[in-house]
């Protein structure tokens, strides 16, 4: 595992859930440690599907049916991350912009 790059993938996917408060309606404003600790629980929760359903049903797996597990993930983010609120279709978008700011990052963690 190239450890760079998931930290690197790790303060993006930070960065993008604080900017998603400002454009996702649905998506509270985050401040900085609440998105660092939104990340962090997006990443537990997205390495524990990952690990027990395949590749193919993780957040960061490919298709519909990962798409769909990804904002099932943003959503249930919010009853730990204190501050954090999401309705359905604010977790829809962010897991559709996450998406396409994530086929942009360069690393080989995916």
């Amino acid at each position: 595992m190239n450890w760079v790059g998931a930290i690197v993938r790790f303060i993006v996917a930070a960065l993008v859930l604080m900017l998603l408060g400002y454009i996702v309606p649905g998506f509270s404003h985050l401040g900085f440690w609440s998105a660092i600790l939104a990340a962090l629980v997006i990443a537990l929760v997205g390495y524990v599907i990952e690990a027990m359903f395949g590749k193919s049903v993780s957040p960061y797996g490919r298709g519909l049916v990962g798409f769909l597990v990804s904002a099932l993930v943003i959503y249930l983010t919010q009853i730990v991350v204190p501050g954090m609120h999401v309705t359905i279709l604010g977790a829809l978008i962010a897991a559709f912009v996450i998406g396409l700011v994530d086929l942009f990052i360069p690393t080989a963690v995916r």
